[in-house]
């Protein structure tokens, strides 16, 4: 049997659940912007004590690896190291954007006649992105995108897409008149799916190294200070 705390903190949604092998036991989530550091060790106790069970239970910690913002990530990332280091238990990282392509293939009625591109919304017209097939297996890989009318052109062309998170409304802007480019509204990440994905991971002990382990950035990320860009 295996106990495992799922966390998401990618964007501003706090999320985080508890899955007793397949079984969703209970989950937490807050929408509020920049609560994740001054909310997510509380919703954390309050979870694990209202689910009825103990810290030292966990067989694993799950995060959320990224993209998405750095802030969250590294809370994310600090909380569930924390964790593991304290408890002696593996960690566990899923790609923030293969959660939420597993939201839409589970919702979709006979999804493999679809592509999924999750978006996140990275500024401007940039979308952190990738392309998935309903298997999640990659057709285009994770990569920062400025979007233009003819991004992903080449891949509508040859059946529909799915296009959902919080960079999608700035594409539909775009395409909204091209026949195979659909969307979805309110996708948002969640340690629902985070978990779930999770649980083939750690049956296959897909564990990450604890001391070394980074979220997934995508991008060089500048501090601003004293009036210079510091690269990270």
């Amino acid at each position: 049997m295996s106990l495992i705390l799922a966390l998401e903190t990618s964007t501003t949604v706090c999320s985080i659940a508890l899955f007793q092998d397949r079984q969703l036991l209970g989950a937490s989530e807050l929408q509020i912007e920049k609560s994740h550091s001054s909310h997510i060790t509380v919703m954390i106790s309050q979870l694990v004590e209202n689910c009825g069970v103990t810290l030292q239970e966990l067989s694993a910690v799950a995060v959320s690896g990224g993209p998405g913002s750095y802030t969250g990530l590294r809370i994310g990332t600090s909380t569930a190291k924390g964790l593991c280091y304290s408890l002696d238990i593996p960690l566990l990282e899923v790609s923030t954007l293969y959660g939420l392509a597993a939201q839409v293939v589970a919702a979709t009625p006979k999804p493999e006649r679809y592509l999924f591109c999750p978006m996140l919304d990275a500024r401007r017209m940039e979308v952190y992105t990738c392309l998935l097939d309903s298997q999640l297996r990659e057709v285009s890989p994770i990569e920062p995108v400025v979007l233009d009318e003819h991004t992903f052109e080449n891949k509508m062309a040859g059946q529909p897409v799915l296009f959902f998170g919080s960079g999608a409304q700035k594409f539909k802007e775009l395409v909204a008149e091209k026949e195979n480019a659909l969307f979805i509204e309110e996708v948002l990440p969640s340690a629902k799916t985070i978990g779930q994905l999770a649980l083939a991971k750690y049956e296959q002990k897909a564990f990450e190294d604890v001391a070394y382990y980074e979220p997934f950035y995508l991008k060089d990320v500048y501090i601003t200070g004293a009036g210079k860009g510091t690269k990270r």
